[in-house]
């Protein structure tokens, strides 16, 4: 009975070391192993640029007048809650990364002469001035409408050849199917605003 028990206490004891030993392992040992990164940089880069490129459109649709057609203005509406929850993937997708909700270097992720020859855009696409800002805030009645179609077109246009670039780029994961989705539904959308441009007698490019 006496040599059962040592035996027993004997391969408690073994147990007993193994868990503690595997408990304190992380405080001793160094895990040499890399994490994976959350985000790649050109991942990083689109993400930050895309997000500011959607919060102007939201700026744009802020600017529209009040006496606006209700089909212009339900329209504003579906792209704007469209990019603001998409706004609030990408900021979470940043603070993930550990990285900053804007970039200070736009556009750099898209290498020279990715579409095109020329050298890489610093500028993000399709981006109202200033001053068009302005304009749009002070029109009102079927100026304000014609003006905002014609802004958000633009807009649009530039953010689809944005997330097209990127996509080429990219060799899949969440932010390559974001910005597939970015494609469709703005295209979608520009086509939409193409329409309503031709029933008020205008063109994208602004000529009547």
């Amino acid at each position: 009975m006496t040599r059962r028990l040592l035996c027993g206490a004997a391969v408690s004891s073994v147990l007993l070391l193994l868990v503690l030993g595997a408990a304190l392992r992380p405080l001793f040992i160094h895990e040499s192993r890399a994490a994976t990164p959350v985000l790649t940089p050109a991942e990083i880069g689109f993400v930050q640029d895309m997000a500011g490129h959607h919060q102007q459109a939201l700026t744009l649709v802020d600017n529209l007048a009040a006496d606006t057609d209700p089909t212009v203005r339900r329209l504003a509406e579906q792209i704007a809650d469209a990019q603001r929850l998409e706004i609030g993937m990408m900021l979470g997708w940043l603070r993930l990364a550990g990285a900053t909700p804007t970039n200070p270097h736009p556009m750099a992720w898209m290498p020279a002469g990715h579409h095109g020859t020329g050298p890489a855009i610093s500028a993000m696409p399709g981006m109202a001035t200033r001053a068009d800002l302005d304009a749009l805030a002070a029109a009102r009645g079927g100026a304000a409408e014609t003006m905002f179609l014609q802004l958000m077109y633009r807009h649009h246009r530039g953010g689809v050849t944005m997330a097209q670039a990127f996509d080429e780029l990219s060799t899949g994961g969440p932010v390559e199917q974001a910005a597939r989705d970015m494609i469709s539904t703005q295209s979608q959308e520009s086509g939409m605003i193409g329409l309503l441009l031709a029933q008020r007698g205008a063109t994208a490019a602004g000529q009547r």
